[in-house]
């Protein structure tokens, strides 16, 4: 008898220790390891015992059965909220690695936050700056310096944010643009030693074994990596690009704070939502992490290097090839171009005004050709990424960060190059709104005038374009609230960088003029990739622009004798999207669930507080009994919408 009774008690701890956790689960949602189960269950097992005590005599512990089970249960979904808010779901080390990552960023946020106040920024970050208009960035001339200080301050990470920032004229002020292009890093070497483990391991073997010859001094230092020069057994010079020991973790919390922050700022500011931060916090935060994995550069070496020497495009820009036995995703080994950087101090420009600007040709159509034909394009082509080759030629060096367009964003972008050629700002309009994200109501009839008046600044006879074409552009666009996609905010940055280079390469080199001669077929655009070697495409949208005015006619004459006749309707289908009707179906649940739960709550009440009704015992009615379950039944729902909303903030 003793153990049958000790069989049941075990049976009924296990099915508490099992069932209580698994309906728990089910209706928060969250999914946990062994270990808090367990622990679930014995708090629900707890919380029987606890309601047993609370419901004092035998019969209104039978009676009341079902009101122990919604305690037990109500106590295990808030032990599951609250652990899950204190320590997130993860199993063994990961959990320690989460709980150290979370310390970690805690920390590091504390620092940031306060570089911050010490600069005056805490307003800002809380939504209460002030702000000057569309496209700027809140307190411009009084903010900008504050800014810069406090980046360089934050250390290479966000140094690097604010150089991608100096080059996004559609978002920030002229203040902020001159202010951030000031920002320098100056990275002090890795320790030798450190960098000789890292490629030891990386390698199986130490590099002295790998290379014939390595010099240990490093020829660049970055952020992010360091670059020695070594020579291979066969004889081969290459450039060795080693990624700094560690340098992933911080990067990563670095990254996870500014995306944070930007969230953050979207709810709070509306400046934040009018620049878009949190999409730009999160393509910076893409871009950078493509750089951490040197084989990404690897790949995007090797798609532009094959696109290249099948156009046979000629030997005047050089772009180095991989060692593929000896890169991965810590290690770059590339062939060695001799030369300089543009940039360098000390770099002599040799050869007759027209050789550079030969040179400046063929390096502004190598970009032209990467962008508008084969959609992986060179980033960041600054004076300190070209080099300028013993040899004379022109070298393209770090594609560590690439730009990538898809077929219709070139065919766009095409099309746009072309209107200007032709000076047509109905064309350009229509590129225009192809290339940007569209918003629901735009003044179609003032951005055409307003791209007519752009053009007729910029283009008309005698004018002598700049980089200022690409910042008014930017302007222009902001002015009529069109949001221009990273990938092809991209594009423009690149070539007003280009700009730049191409000025130190040839003093008075027009690159626009020469974009508008690179796309025509007299400067032999078929071999250098301009619109001739893409006459495909333009002929199939010209078929297609054809086909479309040959069915207007019809089309036309359709519409208004329905409209003469009285027959003209609209067909809108409601819901056709499965998102949408997802997103409906959820919502519809939710409210049901919340109108229940609070209908549950309010006849609980009624109930409990009800003096008629039949006696189930001398001492309970039975309007109570049903009182006390619909009110546990109430705060189970209560439970789980709490939770859902607590969820939706996270």
């Amino acid at each position: 008898m003793i153990v049958g009774i000790a069989v049941l008690v075990a049976a009924s701890f296990a099915f508490f220790l099992v069932v209580f956790p698994v309906i728990a689960r089910r209706l928060l949602g969250i999914q946990v390891g062994i270990t808090r189960t367990v622990l679930t269950g014995g708090v629900a097992t707890g919380g029987i015992s606890l309601a047993s005590t609370l419901i004092r005599t035998p019969e209104r512990q039978g009676l009341l059965m079902g009101v122990q089970m919604g305690i037990a249960l109500m106590l295990a979904m808030v032990f599951l909220v609250v652990s899950e808010m204190v320590v997130p779901s993860a199993s063994g080390a990961g959990r320690l690695r989460t709980i150290r990552s979370r310390i970690a960023r805690i920390r590091r946020y504390s620092q940031i936050s306060g570089i911050a106040v010490r600069h005056g920024l805490s307003p800002y970050l809380r939504g209460r700056g002030d702000r000057s208009g569309k496209g700027k960035a809140p307190g411009s001339a009084r903010l900008a310096k504050p800014l810069r200080r406090a980046l360089e301050e934050g250390g290479p990470t966000f140094v690097k944010l604010g150089q991608v920032l100096s080059t996004r004229h559609d978002l920030l002020s002229p203040e902020f643009i001159a202010e951030l292009s000031r920002l320098q890093y100056q990275v002090r070497p890795e320790c030798p030693e450190r960098i000789a483990a890292q490629l030891h391991e990386e390698f199986g073997r130490p590099p002295e074994d790998v290379f014939a010859h390595f010099e240990h001094e490093p020829l660049a230092a970055a952020s992010i990596a360091q670059v020695y020069l070594a020579r291979l057994h066969s004889g081969e010079n290459v450039v060795v690009k080693v990624q700094r020991p560690g340098v992933r973790a911080g990067i990563e919390r670095d990254l996870d704070i500014i995306c944070r922050m930007a969230r953050m700022l979207d709810r709070r500011a509306r400046w934040a939502r009018d620049l878009g931060v949190v999409e730009l916090a999160e393509g910076f935060a893409g871009s950078v992490r493509e750089e951490l994995d040197f084989r990404v550069e690897a790949r995007n070496l090797a798609t532009v290097r094959a696109a290249w020497a099948q156009r046979d495009a000629g030997p005047s820009v050089i772009i180095p090839g991989a060692v593929d036995d000896l890169s991965g995703e810590l290690v770059l080994v590339l062939e060695q171009l001799p030369g300089l950087p543009i940039g360098a101090g000390g770099t002599e420009l040799a050869g007759s005004e027209e050789e550079r600007a030969d040179l400046a040709r063929s390096l502004l159509g190598s970009l032209l050709t990467q962008v508008l034909v084969d959609g992986t394009f060179h980033a960041d082509p600054h004076p300190g990424n070209i080099l300028l080759l013993d040899d004379g030629r022109i070298g393209l060096i770090d594609f560590g960060s690439v730009g990538r367009l898809d077929g219709q964003v070139r065919s766009a972008l095409r099309r746009f190059l072309m209107a200007v050629h032709h000076a047509d700002s109905a064309a350009l309009r229509d590129a225009l709104l192809d290339l940007i994200t569209r918003p629901e109501e735009i003044d179609e009839q003032g951005l055409e005038r307003a791209l007519g008046r752009f053009m007729a600044r910029h283009f008309s006879t005698g004018s002598a374009p700049d980089v200022k074409v690409f910042v008014d552009l930017f302007r222009l666009v902001s002015a009529h609230g069109l949001g221009i996609p990273p990938e092809v905010a991209a594009v423009f940055r690149a070539l007003a960088t280009l700009e730049g280079t191409l000025t130190r390469l040839s003093p008075g080199f027009d690159i626009v003029a020469e974009s508008r001669a690179w796309a025509s077929d007299d400067r032999g655009g078929a071999r250098a990739g301009g619109f001739a070697s893409v006459g495909a495409p333009l002929e199939s949208e010209l078929y297609s622009a054809l086909s479309a005015l040959r069915r207007l006619p019809r089309r036309l004459d359709r519409v208004t004798s329905a409209l003469e006749e009285g027959r003209l309707s609209v067909n809108v289908r409601v819901l056709a999207d499965s998102r949408d009707r997802r997103y409906l179906r959820v919502l519809v649940h939710e409210i049901l669930l919340t109108v229940l739960a609070g209908t549950a709550g309010l006849m609980a009440v009624i109930l409990m507080h009800a003096t008629g009704g039949p006696m189930v015992t001398e001492s309970i009615r039975l309007f109570e009994v049903i009182g006390y379950h619909l009110l546990v039944f109430s705060g189970v729902l209560c439970l789980r919408m709490l939770y859902v909303i607590f969820r939706a903030q996270r």
